[in-house]
C-alpha cells in the first residue's frame, strides 16, 4: 500500500497509530497509551525520575555556512585592529550581560534586558574550516560516544522528563545536506513549516479531532483506570489527563499559531518549533537562522549587516513568542555552528573560513548572561578562540580548558543545564582531555 507525503508526515510527528495524537488529546504519555497496564504498574506517584527542575526544550539553531557571527559580538570590540561592518545599524554599543558590561554591535542591544540576563556568548573552536564537515562540529569533533550528535544527546537526557512523544529531535530548518541532524546513527527527516501547515492546520486536519480523540481513549482505558490503580496511582494520573476545555483550548491555540506560518524562513520555522514544543512532539527542535553566511564576496559586508540585525530579530521575536506562550522558562535557544569567519584585517569585503574561533549564543533559564571565552591574534593576520577558566569563563591563555577542547567542554555544559547526569556528561572526552563543565555560565 503506498503511504501519502501526509500520512508520512503524521507518523513522523506522532508515531504508529498516532499515539502521539492521542497523548496530546488527552495529556497522558505516549509511553503509557502505548502499553497502559505495564506503565501503570510502573507509575510512581512521585513523577520522573530525572531532574525535572532542570529539564528544557531546546530551539537549536545550526548553520554548515559557516555564518560571521562570531564579527558582532561580545568579546571582538577590544581590539581596534578586528574588522567590523561600518553600517551605522551595526555600531558598536554598550551592551550588559547579568551586570557585565560589554559592547556588541547594535542589534544585540534590542534584547531585552530580560532576556539579556539569560544571555551568554561562547567564543569556542570548532577546529575545522570545512563546510561539509557541520555534523562531525554537531558530534563535537569526535567527542561525543558512538558518534551521536549534541542535538540528539540533549534529546535522550530531556525526553523521559518531558514525556515527549518522541526522543528524536525535530528539524524543521535545515537548508544543506550537512544540516540534517542523525540519532542513533539514522539521519532523521526534515519538516518545513509550510509542510507543517499543511498536515496540521487544515479543517479536516489531525487537529480536528482532539476532542472525540480524547474521549475515545479516555471510555478505552476506563475500566483499567478504575479497576486497576491504586489511589496513589489514579491521583498521579489525574494530575496528567486533559479536560475538554483544555483540548479546545490546545485545538485553538495551535491552530492560531499555525495560520501565522507563511513561508519557510526563520521566522516561520521559530513559529514551527513552538507549535512542536507546545504539542509536545519532540525535546529538540533544530532550525537554522541565517547571521551572513557564507560570505566570501560580501561588498562592504552588506549581507553580513542585513542578516545579523534580521538575526537578531528573529531571536527577538521568538523570546517575545515564548512569553506569550507562557514558555520563557521553559525553553532554551541554543546555537552551534561549523566555523566562524576570519576577523583581521582585510575582511572589508567578505570573510574567510575560521577554524580557530566560532561563536554561539544560548538564551535560557539554566544560564548566567556573560561572555565565555576570548580571542587573541594568531598567526596570519587573524584572531582565534582562547582557552577558558572553568570557573570564572574568562579567556586566556592560562585558562584549565584548552581552546582545542572549548567546543566539548561547550556540549558538557549544555548537558549540565539541562540536567543530564554526571556519566553522560563525561562520557564527552575532549582531544585533550580538558574539557569540562563551564560553571560560570550556570545559573
Amino acid at each position: 500500500m503506498r503511504v501519502s507525503r501526509r500520512d508520512a508526515l503524521l507518523s513522523t510527528l506522532f508515531g504508529a497509530g498516532l499515539v502521539g495524537l492521542r497523548a496530546l488529546a488527552t495529556g497522558l504519555p505516549a509511553s503509557f497509551l502505548l502499553n497502559p497496564r505495564k506503565a501503570l504498574a510502573q507509575t510512581a506517584p512521585s513523577g520522573p525520575s530525572c531532574t525535572q527542575s532542570k529539564a528544557q526544550y531546546i530551539i537549536f539553531s545550526t548553520s554548515g555556512n559557516g555564518d560571521p557571527l562570531n564579527a558582532s559580538v561580545p568579546g571582538t570590540y577590544a581590539d581596534p585592529a578586528i574588522v567590523h561592518s561600518t553600517d551605522p545599524s551595526m555600531a558598536p554599543a554598550p551592551l550588559s550581560l547579568g551586570g557585565q558590561a560589554t559592547t556588541a554591535a547594535m542589534p544585540w542591544t534590542t534584547l531585552p534586558a530580560s532576556v539579556l540576563s539569560r544571555t551568554v556568548f561562547w567564543h569556542l573552536m570548532t577546529n575545522t574550516p570545512v563546510h561539509p564537515k557541520e555534523p562531525q562540529v554537531l558530534e563535537l569533533m569526535g567527542a561525543t560516544p558512538a558518534g551521536e550528535m549534541l542535538p540528539s544527546m540533549l534529546a535522550k537526557v530531556l525526553a523521559p522528563c518531558l514525556h515527549t512523544i518522541q526522543t528524536q529531535p525535530i528539524s524543521v530548518g535545515a537548508s544543506s545536506p550537512s544540516e540534517a541532524l542523525s540519532f542513533s546513527g539514522t539521519t532523521l527527516p526534515i519538516v518545513p513549516p509550510l509542510a507543517l501547515k499543511a498536515t496540521l492546520a487544515s479543517p479536516t486536519g489531525p487537529l480536528s479531532i482532539l476532542q472525540p480523540l480524547r474521549d475515545q481513549t479516555m471510555n478505552q482505558l476506563y475500566a483499567l483506570y478504575k479497576n486497576g490503580a491504586s489511589p496513589a496511582q489514579q491521583q498521579y494520573i489525574d494530575s496528567m489527563v486533559t479536560s475538554q476545555q483544555q483540548v479546545r483550548n490546545i485545538n485553538q491555540s495551535l491552530l492560531a499559531t499555525l495560520d501565522t506560518i507563511a513561508d519557510n524562513t526563520a521566522d516561520s520555522q521559530m513559529i514551527a518549533a513552538i507549535a512542536l514544543i507546545q504539542m509536545n512532539v519532540a525535546p529538540v527542535i533544530a532550525v537554522h537562522v541565517p547571521f551572513g553566511g557564507d560570505n566570501h564576496r560580501d561588498i562592504a559586508l552588506a549581507t553580513e549587516t542585513a542578516e545579523t540585525v534580521s538575526g537578531v530579530q528573529t531571536i527577538v521575536n521568538l523570546m517575545a513568542a515564548l512569553q506569550t506562550a507562557g514558555l520563557q522558562d521553559q525553553v532554551s535557544f541554543m546555537t552551534l555552528n561549523v566555523f566562524g569567519r576570519t576577523l583581521g584585517p582585510g575582511n572589508t569585503d567578505g570573510r574567510q573560513h575560521n577554524l580557530n574561533h566560532q561563536v554561539s549564543v544560548t538564551i535560557g533559564k539554566p544560564f548566567k548572561g556573560g561572555v565565555i571565552g576570548a580571542i587573541a591574534p594568531i598567526p596570519l593576520n587573524d584572531y582565534g578562540a582562547l582557552a577558558i577558566d572553568s570557573g570564572s569563563g574568562v579567556g586566556s591563555t592560562g585558562g584549565d580548558v584548552m581552546a582545542v577542547d572549548t567546543l566539548a567542554a561547550y556540549g558538557q555544559t549544555m548537558l549540565a543545564a539541562v540536567g543530564a547526569d554526571p556519566g553522560t556528561i563525561a562520557s564527552i572526552t575532549s582531544p585533550t582531555s580538558t574539557s569540562k563543565v563551564i560553571s560560570a555560565a550556570l545559573a
